[in-house]
């Protein structure tokens, strides 16, 4: 049954709403400005596929070596071109960091002032719906950091139409791809999720999934190819197999939402 806080008029319902949104930002600032004092160890994981000796560059190069290539290796140094755009940068990328920190919080705090008003059965669908919802996000955000932005940005950062033509990449446009690649990874990796919720309304089925599946890879494939440009197959099979995987998991989840549906 909902809660009894249904008794609550709406001015006390907004007067909960604000002290939620207050411990929310309040929260969100403390661990953003943690994050801003600690700018050396901040910058050491937000610059670190910058540098040729990250984790996946050397995976990479040693699956090259085990097939007789050699991958090269490469140094892209960054910019600044304004003067107090390293301190904005800075603040953008605590902030980020903050709200990424206070992320369980926020949820938390979320739930906590909307579930008074689910069911029991509800209540127990939106903890696993949400906890499912934050565990994919964060997993996009992780597999866009160690491998989908680092193939862009080795790539990228490197390419030149000339050998006359330098490469400058500013700090800010780092940043900002970054940021957007990891976000919309986030994002992508939510398709089993919004999956399940279709099903659950009747707007998909397993059939239809299947019968597009040949459309659906072509669309990841491009999908890929846009997200990290580069040259190789191996880059592009190792983007799209994941993205793959998760549409596969999809139809197996909405075959199985069905099948609930119809027993019930």
């Amino acid at each position: 049954m909902p809660d009894k806080s249904d008794n609550q008029t709406f001015w006390e319902h907004l007067d909960e709403l604000r002290a939620v949104l207050i411990r929310i930002v309040a929260v969100t600032l403390v661990c953003g400005i943690g994050a801003f004092c600690f700018k050396e160890q901040l910058f050491a994981i937000v610059l670190a596929p910058q540098d040729g000796d990250f984790i996946t560059y050397r995976l990479l190069d040693k699956i090259a070596s085990m097939t007789g290539s050699r991958g090269e290796a490469f140094a892209v140094p960054l910019i600044n071109t304004g003067l107090a755009q390293q301190f904005l940068i800075h603040m953008r990328v605590a902030f980020c960091a903050g709200i990424l920190c206070a992320s369980p919080y926020i949820i938390y705090q979320i739930f906590r002032f909307v579930s008074p008003a689910l069911y029991d059965d509800e209540r127990r669908h939106a903890v696993r719906v949400v906890a499912s919802g934050y565990i994919m996000f964060a997993a996009g955000i992780l597999l866009c950091y160690f491998l989908i932005f680092p193939l862009t940005f080795r790539f990228l950062g490197t390419y030149q139409v000339s050998a006359g033509v330098a490469n400058m990449i500013t700090l800010d446009s780092y940043i900002s791809t970054l940021v957007t690649l990891c976000f919309a990874m986030g994002i992508l990796f939510e398709i089993p999720l919004l999956s399940w919720f279709f099903a659950r309304l009747g707007l998909i089925s397993a059939d239809l999934m299947g019968r597009y599946r040949r459309h659906a890879i072509v669309a990841i494939l491009v999908v890929a190819a846009i997200i990290t440009p580069t040259s190789d197959i191996f880059t592009l099979f190792v983007v799209s197999l994941p993205i793959w995987l998760l549409y596969e998991a999809s139809i197996l989840i909405v075959r199985r939402t069905r099948k609930q549906a119809e027993q019930a």
